[in-house]
């Protein structure tokens, strides 16, 4: 894989992908919401049940989108390779997007379930901070005129806020919460019944698929603009 680390190659590489990453993720979305509109409502979520279908992939994909950012950040910092820095930059902005999402249907369920649209609760409080880390990851690119400054200290950013993933997954476990623990993924199967799993599992697919399909848009927009810069700076 490292031989697409090459700008050329990679970008190659993403413009045969996209098509196929696109016409995937149309299916898979459609298909999970043809499915969740018509799942029968919960017995005790009613029909508040349905924003589990946006909101649970949606917060999936701001942890995976995190974890990405800062695999790409590591490598940008210890090998120096541009593209790294490029690829982490350009997920931030998409994270950010799915966390907002995240927690504006967290707080849609909430409201009817909890009584309130939002509550200082050990997971909701650490995916906020998810949400202000890339704020403060894009704020800290756009702040530093110099780029492999930007870089370095967007980085080591992403790195240290790298923390905050563990204590959104475990948050359920190690303090008292209303959120509800794991239901998925457990040692004794899944809580969920199948006819909301396979919706679930249906739009978490696509919602990866879809960010991944952006990611590589961005990166390969990323590319070309610093080409014409460079263009531009050799033809002045």
């Amino acid at each position: 894989m490292l031989r697409y680390a090459n700008p050329t190659k990679f970008l190659a590489l993403s413009r045969a992908l996209r098509p196929w990453l696109a016409g995937a993720t149309v299916l898979l979305l459609g298909a999970g919401l043809a499915l969740g509109l018509r799942v029968p409502p919960d017995y005790q979520q009613g029909e508040t049940v349905k924003l589990m279908f946006l909101h649970v992939p949606a917060a999936w994909t701001a942890m995976m989108a995190y974890g990405l950012m800062a695999a790409a950040s590591l490598v940008g910092l210890v090998w120096r390779h541009p593209l790294a820095d490029q690829a982490a930059k350009a997920a931030a902005p998409l994270g950010a997007l799915f966390t907002a999402l995240g927690l504006l249907t967290g707080s849609l369920w909430g409201r009817p379930m909890w009584g309130a649209w939002w509550v200082w609760d050990g997971r909701l409080t650490s995916f906020l901070l998810l949400l202000f880390l890339y704020l403060g990851y894009i704020a800290l690119w756009n702040a530093v005129e110099d780029e492999t400054r930007a870089a370095r200290a967007a980085a080591i950013l992403a790195l240290v806020g790298a923390v905050n993933l563990p204590v959104i997954e475990f948050s359920v476990q190690w303090w008292t919460t209303l959120h509800q623990g794991e239901s998925i993924v457990r040692a004794g199967g899944p809580l969920i019944a199948g006819v909301y799993l396979w919706p679930l599992f249906l739009m978490a697919l696509g919602y990866t698929l879809l960010f991944v399909s952006l990611w590589l848009m961005r990166i390969e927009t990323a590319i070309l603009e610093r080409r014409a810069r460079t263009v531009m700076l050799e033809g002045g």
